[in-house]
């Protein structure tokens, strides 16, 4: 990864862009090391889930249902796995950060594209990958890895990159629960029709 960033130069020079974004494939984009959840699996926000979206699993409640199922006790909505690990959002300042709850490191690639121009996000997929059920008590951890970068698209919205980041969940014990694959648009709104 490159330690300067120049931003004139990225502005300028789309090829020097490119490869500053391609160095960062592979590497971690934590800002601030592992990310680890605020709370363990609880029953509480379970209910929460389940309440939410009406998801009357009783493997998720009944214990003694859930003791006679494969499972052998009762287990969190699988789907609810990125959400044991969001820390509480920072509201100060959310709008300039683009409704992001959290600050984004500014030399990172999502960063640097907006400081560059690509100032539009639009959230294109999600899959989530599961590697057995969470159960109350697990703790999870996360690190994030940037696993790829579009070269430079024409779309409706504007020029720009498809970024894939891949978020790793790992329980108190360092052993993969699962993972997140996300992708993001981030554009350039003033390139719209070019």
């Amino acid at each position: 990864m490159p330690n300067v960033i120049d931003i004139e130069l990225f502005k300028a020079d789309q090829q020097a862009l490119d490869d500053f974004l391609q160095s960062w494939i592979g590497h971690k984009m934590n800002m601030g090391g592992t990310q680890i959840a605020p709370d363990p699996v609880n029953m509480p926000m379970i209910r929460h889930w389940i309440d939410a979206f009406a998801d009357r699993n009783p493997v998720y409640e009944d214990a003694g249902f859930a003791e006679k199922t494969r499972f052998r006790g009762r287990i969190a909505p699988p789907a609810m796995m990125q959400a044991w690990i969001m820390p509480r959002p920072i509201l100060e300042g959310i709008g300039e950060r683009g409704g992001s709850g959290q600050p984004l490191n500014p030399d990172m690639p999502l960063g640097v594209l907006d400081r560059v121009g690509f100032t539009g996000i639009l959230a294109t997929n999600s899959e989530l990958e599961f590697d057995r059920p969470l159960r109350e008590g697990d703790l999870l951890h996360t690190d994030i890895f940037l696993e790829s970068v579009s070269p430079r698209k024409k779309t409706g919205l504007g020029q720009g990159y498809f970024v894939t980041w891949i978020t790793e969940f790992m329980d108190q014990d360092n052993q993969a629960v699962g993972r997140q694959s996300f992708r993001v648009l981030k554009f350039d709104p003033s390139t719209i029709g070019q």
